[in-house]
């Protein structure tokens, strides 16, 4: 069973690689001239560098002698499990230390490669990535005609393809309970998730008023404390499958998908993927419900298609005693009048309403869904 958090191949940097480092960073004169823990002096000391005391070193650029102190950041539980935590604590360090009166100033910023090279980022002031271009249709152009239409046979089996591939990626247990608990706090309080996105509506909002945020928020931190006893369910997760993110191929009697843009963390609880593209079915279903807001038709088909061959492959029925909160985070974006101008009043006043009576209920209804909304 993996961790979440496995350990890579030790790292071993001598005084060759500290040298071509050095070089890159600040031109062929630069050249070493003594290495070793903090506090010592003299000659030539520890001879590589791995995740131990940070190192300190002495250099000469064109003749000058300059000291400095090479160092990483050990992982831990406190936000920092993975690389890409602690770079970015590293990469505000590189940005900011130098504008703070009398703070050490930051020399460069890099990263060891996986054969233990140093390589230097230089004067960093944005990052991107580069990725394949998939050929498709977004989803949601698929929900918008389901809604306007009826859902074909394909359309109903790409619901239960998504649900196939959710219970496949989603039947790996990850033991690490610390990155479950993580996951639950930034579900809660990350800027991108839940009081991040009720930070971000309008301030007082006359359809949802400050007293039934608060309410909300003091029920979410309830739900905070009953999960830390499903720490176990810990799982690879998509993080952001919604209708957005996936692009559909036709490919005459049925679909194929692929998904972009994973995001949050490679782990998470499934409840997340779940709760994300099931209350897109009930989304589109409102746009043609608008005088009393319900999930009913060829939307509904899909949902319950969906949600039975989810728990038929997964048999995870305890997904409905966690899932309430992760409906709650996607509700309220897609409730948010930033990212979903355009909504009809009874479309938002819906939504709003599940977000309060999902978390009301120990147990998620998944057939009853419309109760919630009422």
């Amino acid at each position: 069973m993996r961790t979440g958090t496995e350990e890579k191949t030790p790292l071993r940097v001598n005084a060759e690689k500290i040298q071509a480092y050095l070089r890159e960073a600040f031109g062929e004169s630069a050249r070493l001239s003594w290495l070793g823990e903090i506090g010592q002096t003299g000659t030539q000391g520890m001879k590589e560098f791995g995740y131990g005391k940070p190192l300190r070193i002495e250099f000469s650029v064109e003749g000058r002698v300059k000291s400095a102190v090479l160092s990483i950041m050990r992982g831990d539980k406190y936000g920092h499990q993975f690389y890409w935590d602690r770079a970015a604590i590293l990469m505000f360090q590189h940005e900011t230390s130098g504008r703070l009166p009398r703070h050490a100033r930051s020399l460069g910023l890099g990263y060891f490669d996986s054969a233990d090279r140093m390589v230097g980022v230089k004067e960093p002031k944005e990052f991107f990535i580069l990725t394949e271009l998939l050929e498709g249709e977004d989803y949601y152009r698929h929900l918008e005609r389901i809604g306007r239409t009826e859902a074909a046979p394909k359309d109903v089996a790409l619901a239960t393809s998504f649900a196939d591939w959710l219970a496949d990626i989603h039947s790996e247990r990850v033991d690490n309970p610390d990155l479950y608990l993580r996951r639950v706090r930034n579900l809660i309080g990350a800027s991108e998730c839940i009081f991040g996105l009720v930070d971000a509506y309008p301030h007082p909002y006359d359809l949802f008023p400050p007293e039934r945020f608060q309410a909300l928020e003091r029920r979410v931190v309830d739900w905070r404390w009953k999960l830390r006893a499903y720490t176990k369910r810990l799982s690879p997760v998509h993080g952001d499958f919604h209708p957005w993110n996936v692009l559909v191929e036709d490919q005459g009697e049925r679909y194929d998908f692929h998904v972009l843009d994973r995001s949050r963390g490679e782990f998470g609880e499934p409840a997340d993927d779940v709760a994300t593209m099931s209350l897109n079915f009930v989304l589109f279903s409102l746009y043609g419900q608008t005088d009393s807001p319900r999930l009913s038709g060829p939307l509904e088909q899909l949902y319950t298609a969906f949600w039975e061959r989810y728990l038929e492959r997964t048999h995870d029925e305890e997904i409905l005693d966690v899932i309430a909160p992760f409906y709650m985070f996607r509700g309220l974006v897609i409730a948010s009048p930033q990212w979903y101008p355009h909504h009809p009043e009874p479309v938002r006043r819906g939504l709003l309403r599940f977000l309060e009576n999902v978390l009301a209920d120990d147990r998620f209804d998944w057939r009853g869904i419309n109760k919630y909304l009422a």
